[in-house]
């Protein structure tokens, strides 16, 4: 996901002079670092000074320019979060901050660099709209419309590296806004969104095991929220599964199960989100996932599928 958003990112900066973007303290590698020896007026590293890197975008995008922030994503939205709110979403100002590493994905290095809050404070945040693709495609996808919509400040959430391709032979297109069938199934849907697909995938494996089909949506945009998307999946399946790598309050998962309630569904919905807790474990982004419930093995056994 970074290096395609980096090509993505320099191809669109050599086409529009107004692309600019601010780092904090991050070493840019592949084609960000391109940008940054191409048009090294339009690449800013702040260092240390998160807060400094939001002002400067705020600014840069009341001068006409398009700037996107970028950094890892505890930083990106926890320690500079007032100005991300008054800077930014106050002034309703299109500015793309970029979080690397969502979720969990930075395993190893503890607490500090888990974003596992992040999706759902940023969807709190008015005007602020929150998208995380799944695999690459998408995130080319988000980074070509995050780099020309007027619409206000934008938190696009990523993961690292190594992500496998999931919406190769989707069967609808990217639309900022719109829950997206990925793969077609009749029996049950998976919703999900940013690196997790990949659960989502491995536990559609076991519903065909068990003869089900299994239909996948990702949720590429959290906020704004596809009501009538998610509306007519609750209408059309049985059962509906979430799978996200979010905290569970003012998760996707929330926003699901209320509209159920209010819809008066008859699909059953069940939810699987990070806990709420730091989880005390050293490993693998995977390792983490799993001591959270969020392994394919432990999702399959709490749907009753072994």
């Amino acid at each position: 996901m970074r290096n395609r958003f980096a090509d993505t990112f320099y191809e669109l900066g050599k086409e529009d002079p107004r692309l600019c973007i601010v780092v904090a303290d991050i070493s840019p590698a592949g084609s960000i670092a391109k940008f940054r020896e191409e048009f090294p007026g339009r690449f800013v590293n702040t260092g240390v000074s998160e807060q400094i890197m939001i002002g400067m975008v705020a600014g840069m995008s009341q001068r006409k320019l398009r700037p996107f922030a970028y950094t890892i994503a505890t930083f990106t939205l926890y320690r500079p979060f007032e100005m991300v709110r008054d800077d930014l979403c106050y002034q309703h100002l299109p500015v793309t901050i970029v979080g690397i590493g969502g979720g969990v994905t930075y395993s190893t290095l503890g607490a500090t660099h888990h974003a596992q809050e992040d999706v759902a404070i940023a969807c709190t945040l008015p005007n602020m709209s929150v998208i995380a693709p799944c695999d690459p495609a998408e995130v080319e996808l988000a980074t070509r419309w995050c780099a020309t919509q007027e619409q206000g400040p934008v938190y696009l959430r990523l993961g690292k590296a190594g992500e496998p391709d999931f919406t190769k032979d989707a069967p609808e297109p990217w639309q900022f806004g719109k829950v997206r069938l990925i793969r077609p199934g009749e029996d049950v849907a998976i919703i999900s969104y940013g690196t997790i697909m990949k659960q989502a995938f491995g536990v559609a494996e076991r519903f065909k095991e068990r003869g089900q089909s299994t239909a996948i949506y990702s949720m590429h945009t959290v906020k704004p929220f596809d009501r009538d998307g998610i509306a007519a999946i609750l209408s059309r399946f049985k059962k509906v599964v979430v799978i996200e790598e979010c905290a569970p309050n003012g998760s996707l998962s929330m926003q699901v199960q209320q509209l159920a309630w209010q819809m008066k569904a008859s699909a059953s919905v069940d939810v699987f989100t990070l806990q709420d807790a730091f989880i005390h474990c050293y490993g693998s982004h995977d390792d983490i996932l799993a001591a959270h419930g969020l392994s394919v093995p432990r999702i399959s056994e709490a749907l009753g599928l072994g």
